[in-house]
C-alpha cells in the first residue's frame, strides 16, 4: 500500500469547515436609523439574500453578497493551500521512506533489538518546502512564505520525535539463525513486518492537536480569528489520520542481519545460534 493512502483533504475540509471561521469576523449588523440607512442605500435588495458556496472553508457572517463573496474567495485560498501543502507532506514522506533505514540493531539468535534512534532518516522539511507542489506558492504573497515554513517547520519536528524513538522490541526476524550451520552468519533479510510493530514513545506527537501545536508554535503573525489555528489544526487531523491508517500497512523489510555463531564447533556442536549479531544499514528498509 502507498503511504499516507487515506485521502487527506476531505478530512481537511471538513475539519476546517466545523470550526466554523467566520468573514468578516468582527462585524456587526448596523444599528440605529442613520447606520442602517447608510448602509442599506449602498445595497441593492438582492445583495441581502446572496446563497453561501456550499462546504466553503469560511463562514459568511450575512447573507449580504459582498461577505458572502469574501468567504468563497479566502475560502477558496485557504483550501488551495491546505490541499498543497498535504500533497507536498505526502511527497516528502515518500522521499523519507527511500532513504529511511534501521542501524544499529544487536541480533541474538531470531531477535532483533534496536534501541531508541535506530530508525534513520531525513528531516521532511527541506522537502515539504521544495516539493513540486509547495514551492511554486511562495509567490503569491501575503506572507505565505511564512505560512509554508510554519508548516513545514511543525510537521516536520512532529515526525522527528516520533522517528527519533522508533524501537525495535525483540522481533523475530531472523528464524534462520537460532541454529545456523556456519561460523558466520551472512546477511539475510527479515522476515517483513509492518512498522507499528516498531514502537515510539514519540508516537503522541503525530497526534492532531500535538502537529496543531508544532505548527503554531512557529507562527508569529498577528491572527485575531486564529484563522491559521483552525488551518493547522485541519493539516493535523488529516495528516494524523493518514499516519495511524499507514503504520500497519507500511513493510519492515529487507533488513540484513548477520553476526557470529561463537558456540560452533563441529563436529560435535555443528550448529548454533547467532550472538551480537548486526544489520547492514541501508536505505530501502522502509521503500516497499
Amino acid at each position: 500500500m502507498p503511504p499516507l493512502s487515506v485521502p487527506m483533504n476531505p478530512l481537511c475540509d471538513v475539519t476546517f469547515v466545523a470550526q466554523m471561521k467566520m468573514i468578516p469576523h468582527d462585524w456587526k449588523q448596523p444599528q440605529g436609523e442613520t447606520p442602517s440607512g447608510h448602509y442599506n442605500d449602498h445595497c441593492d435588495a438582492g445583495d441581502h439574500m446572496a446563497i453561501p458556496t456550499p462546504a466553503c472553508y469560511f463562514w459568511a457572517k450575512s447573507t449580504q453578497k459582498h461577505h458572502v463573496d469574501s468567504a468563497k474567495d479566502v475560502g477558496d485560498k485557504f483550501k488551495d493551500f491546505c490541499h498543497n501543502m498535504l500533497d507536498g507532506i505526502k511527497f516528502a514522506v515518500d522521499m523519507w521512506r527511500l532513504q529511511a533505514k534501521f542501524k544499529d540493531l544487536k541480533v541474538m539468535a531470531v531477535s532483533a533489538i534496536g534501541a531508541p534512534g535506530c530508525l534513520d532518516g531525513p528531516e521532511l522539511k527541506s522537502n515539504i518546502k521544495n516539493a513540486p507542489m509547495v514551492a511554486p506558492m511562495a509567490s503569491w504573497g501575503d506572507n505565505i512564505s511564512d505560512w509554508i515554513d510554519c508548516v513545514a517547520t511543525g510537521v516536520s519536528d512532529s515526525w522527528k520525535e516520533w522517528q527519533s524513538k522508533v524501537t525495535v522490541p525483540g522481533l523475530p526476524w531472523y528464524p534462520a539463525f537460532a541454529a545456523f550451520p556456519s561460523p558466520m552468519a551472512p546477511p539475510m533479510p527479515n522476515v517483513p513486518t509492518p512498522l507499528i510493530a516498531c514502537p515510539s514513545p514519540g508516537m503522541a506527537k503525530m497526534t492532531a492537536p500535538m502537529i496543531k501545536d508544532a505548527i503554531c508554535g512557529n507562527f508569529s503573525l498577528d491572527d485575531p480569528d486564529d484563522q491559521f489555528g483552525a488551518m493547522a489544526m485541519a493539516i493535523g487531523t488529516a495528516l494524523a489520520t493518514a499516519f495511524l491508517a499507514w503504520l500497519p500497512s507500511q513493510q519492515c523489510m529487507l533488513v540484513l542481519g548477520k553476526g557470529p555463531i561463537p558456540s560452533f564447533a563441529p563436529p560435535y556442536v555443528p550448529v548454533g545460534p547467532v550472538l551480537g549479531g548486526d544489520n547492514i544499514p541501508t536505505p530501502g528498509h522502509l521503500a516497499a
